[in-house]
């Protein structure tokens, strides 16, 4: 079973053309995401097999991407 897939960043809508437009260049979102996507979860001994029963979850690199923003942003 795999994990949930949230939906293509690069996907046009109506306006603006895609969600990276939201988004300056200098962004920390931009570090973080780029910086976790580098990240072997494998390597660091932390779980990345989805469970083979019940509703799948949320995959670990997302939802560290989301902690770190919260985290800077004091949330």
């Amino acid at each position: 079973m795999s994990y949930l897939q949230g939906d293509d960043r690069s996907q046009a809508w109506m306006l603006p053309q895609s969600l990276e437009d939201y988004l300056s260049e200098d962004n920390p979102v931009r570090f973080i995401d780029a910086f976790v996507d580098e990240l072997d979860f494998r390597q660091a001994k932390l779980p990345v097999e989805a469970a083979a029963t019940g509703r799948p979850g949320y995959a670990p690199g997302d939802l560290l991407k989301l902690y770190l923003y919260g985290y800077l942003n004091r949330v």
